[in-house]
């Protein structure tokens, strides 16, 4: 099996099709009478997909791109508005279609997992929060890695050392990030029904309640040590690994553009963040059929 985007994009449209025929509940739903989509949700996936993978922020762009480029893939497409629309509506597919990839990976079943939050900034301006149909979800926070202040969510990610997204929430910006940890497991039971699991977090990560819960769970938080602590076991190896996190979030942004999404509203920021989240489980998951040798490599889907 050959490693570029066109193989990646047909192998995921096979997969997503073979979901849906098997699963025609996760379909977004539709009224039994009317005029069947022309693009299948299976092609819809694939070309959020690629959309996300080739750096495409504005969809009206990356739609004249899929025509001029795509159509030996891509018989029709839809315009702008469609798109937008199904786009919207499809943030749940692109969800689960991402899940079943992960689960099938060799790197699903790691046994150590690293947790960390990174802002999606939704706008800039005074007038920008004022009026955005985002005010009261988005809100102020500070970004301690960057050093600087934003109007925004966070993406909180639990992923494997090589990258894969395990469990994510989108929340607003001040939102304390051990209990949406505690959520995302709460959320999804079979995640925590993991006896050793190995979690591995920054400083943020603290306190003796927000531990014991981790530990009636079977987890062991790795974490470095705050000031007035005593010294906690690993802390060598903290260092390193704060840098496999920040790599992860640097994938997203740098490459996937995380915080360029232009989303408006909060249908349309989640799709976005879905998209790039799909973007990245599909080339780790394609990455490990193939054999690579780093799984969390995007250079031969980019171009």
């Amino acid at each position: 099996m050959t490693n570029n985007l066109d193989t990646l994009a047909t192998t995921l449209y096979a997969t997503t099709d073979d979901l849906l025929k098997e699963h025609p509940d996760l379909a977004p739903w539709r009224p039994a009478v009317g005029i069947a989509p022309q693009l299948t949700d299976a092609e819809l996936v694939t070309l959020a997909m690629m959309q996300a993978m080739l750096g495409f922020t504005s969809e009206a762009k990356w739609l004249r791109y899929a025509r001029a480029r795509l159509r030996h893939l891509f018989p029709y497409l839809p315009k702008q508005p469609g798109y937008n629309k199904r786009l919207r509506k499809s943030a749940e597919l692109l969800r689960r279609v991402s899940r079943v990839l992960a689960a099938s990976t060799s790197a699903w079943s790691d046994d150590v997992w690293i947790v960390d939050s990174t802002p999606v900034e939704c706008g800039r301006s005074r007038e920008t929060v004022k009026r955005s149909d985002l005010a009261g979800w988005a809100e102020y926070g500070y970004c301690a890695s960057h050093s600087r202040f934003f109007w925004g969510l966070r993406l909180h990610l639990v992923c494997t050392l090589q990258g894969l997204p395990v469990a994510f929430a989108l929340t607003g910006a001040k939102a304390d990030e051990r209990e949406v940890l505690l959520d995302l497991l709460a959320a999804e039971p079979h995640l925590a029904a993991r006896p050793g699991q190995t979690l591995i977090g920054d400083k943020n990560y603290f306190g003796r309640d927000f531990e014991l819960e981790l530990a009636q769970h079977d987890f062991q938080l790795l974490r470095p040590t705050r000031k007035g602590e005593r010294q906690r076991p690993g802390g060598a190896l903290f260092k390193p690994l704060r840098q496999v996190i920040e790599s992860v979030n640097e994938t997203f942004k740098g490459q996937l553009d995380l915080e360029q999404h232009r989303g408006r509203t909060p249908s349309g920021v989640i799709a976005r963040v879905m998209q790039r989240i799909l973007a990245l489980t599909a080339a780790i998951w394609h990455n490990d059929r193939t054999g690579q040798s780093v799984l969390r490599s995007l250079t031969a889907y980019d171009h």
